[in-house]
């Protein structure tokens, strides 16, 4: 066997190695790079960020929804308020469907309305066998192509993106819901009510102004 020849044997392995790498790469990149969801509300003139790792079958989460709703009608032009899912599956096996019927309705621009559908109507959909017949009803309340819906809510890139979620709850050190983040911090002790959230969003208010 001539040399010339073995040189070619190992210039085309070389080449099929290097298109390998960069194939793997390639898939690897997509089908790992899911990012978090980016569900944000507010008018953010103070530069704070409260976010909330959620689970809508979560009665916590249920009962912190009202409490919620207060402290963006106060701060509404304020903060930028954010929500991510944290489904805890082992405990209520509706939460991660009800994340994706949310997912699904951000597709047609509705999450916040779907969010609020959601909470308000947990005692319902959170008992059934079969909640997508919940779900698919809020769809259609909120004035969605429930078609479209339905094959959104079952859809991989909905599945990723609070995979996603999960996994930046994880980075935090969430393991129950609610847990909340103010400006990249996780509080440890959540706030009960309208004046806890307020000490702590004025704190952090103020501590952004003396930057």
């Amino acid at each position: 066997m001539s040399k010339r020849f073995l040189l070619v044997l190992v210039a085309i392995a070389v080449g099929l190695g290097a298109i390998f790498f960069f194939t793997k790469d390639k898939s690897t990149s997509t089908s790992s790079g899911a990012q978090p969801s980016n569900h944000v509300k507010g008018g953010g003139t103070k530069n704070v960020t409260l976010v909330e790792y959620g689970d809508y079958q979560c009665p916590a989460c249920g009962a912190f929804y009202p409490i919620l709703n207060q402290v963006y009608d106060k701060y509404q032009n304020d903060i930028h308020f954010q929500f991510r899912n944290f489904p805890l599956t082992s405990i209520h096996p509706n939460a991660f469907v009800s994340a994706r019927a949310a997912e699904a309705a951000d597709k047609q621009g509705k999450f916040w309305e779907m969010y609020s559908k959601l909470y308000e109507n947990q005692q319902a959909w959170s008992a059934s066998n079969s909640p997508n017949s919940y779900f698919e009803q809020y769809a259609s309340d909120l004035g969605l192509d429930v078609n479209k819906f339905k094959q959104d809510l079952l859809s991989s890139e909905v599945n990723a993106l609070i995979n996603a979620d999960i996994k930046e709850a994880t980075k935090l050190g969430a393991d129950s819901t609610p847990t909340f983040v103010l400006e990249g911090k996780k509080i440890d002790q959540n706030p009960r009510d309208l004046e806890s959230f307020s000490k702590l969003i004025d704190e952090a208010i103020t501590a952004k102004n003396q930057q």
